[in-house]
């Protein structure tokens, strides 16, 4: 089971940031990010413990389902430990996350706690 926490609020950096703190040490985890990054890139330099697959913007739930599913299961299939969903806002949460509740993700992800990212 792949733990998964959804990442939202505040800039791309922001977020990135959120995202290196938060990575547990020797295990294997990735995250889809939502959009390209707004400054260094974060994120690249933490390979091959993270996997880091970039979707455009937009969110999940409404305009980008078909994206976040199809990436969503590609990664799921390499099993990670811990999965980053990193959104601009968390606006829609609710509906994401009763996304991925359903059946399909059910017996394959535990939905951890957010990281919230407010700007400062």
């Amino acid at each position: 089971m792949t733990l998964l926490s959804l990442v939202f609020g505040g800039s791309g950096d922001q977020r990135e940031r959120a995202i290196a703190a938060a990575l547990p040490d020797g295990v294997n985890c990735a995250a889809i990010i939502e959009g390209l990054p707004t400054g260094v890139d974060l994120l690249s330099p933490l390979a091959p413990r993270l996997e880091v697959v970039r979707i455009a913007p937009g969110c999940p739930c409404c305009s980008g389902n078909l994206t976040v599913r199809v990436t969503l299961n590609r990664l799921l299939r390499r099993t990670p430990s811990h999965l980053f969903l990193s959104l601009a806002d968390g606006a829609h949460r609710d509906q994401i996350l009763l996304f991925l509740q359903t059946p399909q993700y059910r017996d394959r992800l535990e939905i951890g706690p957010d990281i919230r990212c407010d700007e400062v």
